[in-house]
């Protein structure tokens, strides 16, 4: 394992199933602990699409930086391309901690390549995230159904996890969400 710095900063990997708010509670946090780096991902998604800020590419330009070494994670999911900037390891060797708006399954990559990795799993009821994906308006009935059926899929075994339920007030899950993610001084 790679010996880590101490003066290098967290990658918190945002987990959670869709509609359980990663985006909203991401960008409340940074608000309320301004030191806290928001990563952009590179999506092949259309720009339009609401939700997260994010660089939308096509799939050939997505391939393109993959073969450029642009990405220090990448991975497919929900017929999506995502990838995490390299740009990331120069700002957690500044330090910073970032946020990321991750995939359960590229978990155990990042652990290999982050020594500070902690996964924030955001959870919230069946029929809240049902709400929310329904509100957002981005999938079919289907999809919605899909991804309610995969909502529960457990994290890989190993890692720093801190659990944080989204159910109820944003702002009252924000603020747990930052004493839960406060560094421990030693």
């Amino acid at each position: 394992m790679t010996p880590v710095s101490k003066s290098e900063g967290r990658l918190i990997a945002v987990v959670g199933p869709s509609g359980v708010g990663k985006d909203s509670v991401m960008v409340g946090l940074q608000s309320v602990m301004p030191s806290v780096h928001l990563v952009r991902r590179v999506i092949t998604r259309a720009p339009e699409l609401s939700g997260e800020d994010y660089d939308a590419v096509s799939e050939s330009q997505f391939d393109a930086l993959v073969e450029e070494g642009a990405f220090a994670v990448h991975w497919r999911a929900h017929g999506l391309h995502y990838g995490i900037p390299i740009t990331v390891k120069y700002q957690l060797g500044k330090d910073t901690d970032c946020l990321v708006n991750f995939s359960r399954k590229a978990l155990t990559q990042a652990a290999g390549i982050f020594p500070r990795l902690v996964v924030l799993n955001i959870t919230a009821k069946p029929e809240t995230l049902a709400h929310r994906l329904a509100a957002r308006a981005r999938e079919t009935e289907e999809e919605i159904s899909k991804r309610l059926a995969q909502a529960d899929k457990p994290l890989p075994s190993g890692l720093k996890v801190i659990n944080l339920a989204n159910d109820g007030p944003l702002s009252q899950t924000i603020a747990r969400g930052a004493v839960l993610l406060q560094p421990v001084s030693l």
